[in-house]
């Protein structure tokens, strides 16, 4: 999605920057792993598809995805960034005509810009970790549909659960991403 183009988000154990060609290979290399195809419900990809695929991230107005970065590797110059990635966090626009309804893969805070009020994330039903892991952050099951193997999970967001998330995002700082650290340390970086 082009709006988060240019955004850097930094938290206190990991920096989310947008996904580019350079994290391709990387990226490439994990998804190549038939566990991590199960968890996340993917197919295996050329590395060229996964080029494609990150250039249709970048385009389609109905996605976006942010590069989840360790925190504490991102801040040594002597790292490169590609070696700092530890995962992703996807947001799905669904429902053309909802547009506060976004499925998502990880949960990440995505309303402040989006607007998105009402949150889904479809697991596998043999995904017991990541269905513990949605229930916990108060997602609430909405459908079961056994053709696909998934459950759907939803959660709305109140003024309290709002009130909540965004006093939780309180330490998260929002730049414009430069690739890498170094440019970002003239930006007045701040390691917590």
């Amino acid at each position: 999605m082009r709006l988060n183009e240019n955004t850097l988000l930094e938290g206190e154990k990991v920096v989310l920057v947008p996904y580019n060609a350079d994290h391709v290979p990387r990226y490439h290399e994990w998804m190549k792993s038939p566990e991590l195809q199960q968890l996340t419900a993917s197919e295996p990809l050329t590395l060229e598809q996964e080029y494609d695929m990150q250039r249709s991230w970048r385009e389609d107005t109905d996605k976006c995805t942010f590069i989840i970065l360790d925190k504490q590797l991102w801040s040594d110059p002597g790292v490169q960034e590609e070696q700092c990635m530890v995962g992703d966090v996807n947001i799905f626009l669904t429902d053309p005509s909802d547009p506060s309804l976004a499925e998502l893969e990880v949960m990440i805070a995505g309303m402040t810009k989006l607007g998105i009020q009402k949150f889904e994330a479809k697991i596998g039903l043999d995904n017991r970790v990541s269905i513990a892991m949605f229930k916990k952050l108060h997602f609430r099951e909405l459908s079961v549909c056994k053709v696909f193997k998934e459950v759907t999970l939803g959660m709305t967001v109140d003024e309290s659960i709002r009130s909540k998330l965004l006093g939780d995002m309180a330490y998260i700082k929002e730049r414009e991403y430069k690739k890498g650290p170094q440019q970002q340390m003239g930006g007045g970086l701040m390691i917590t």
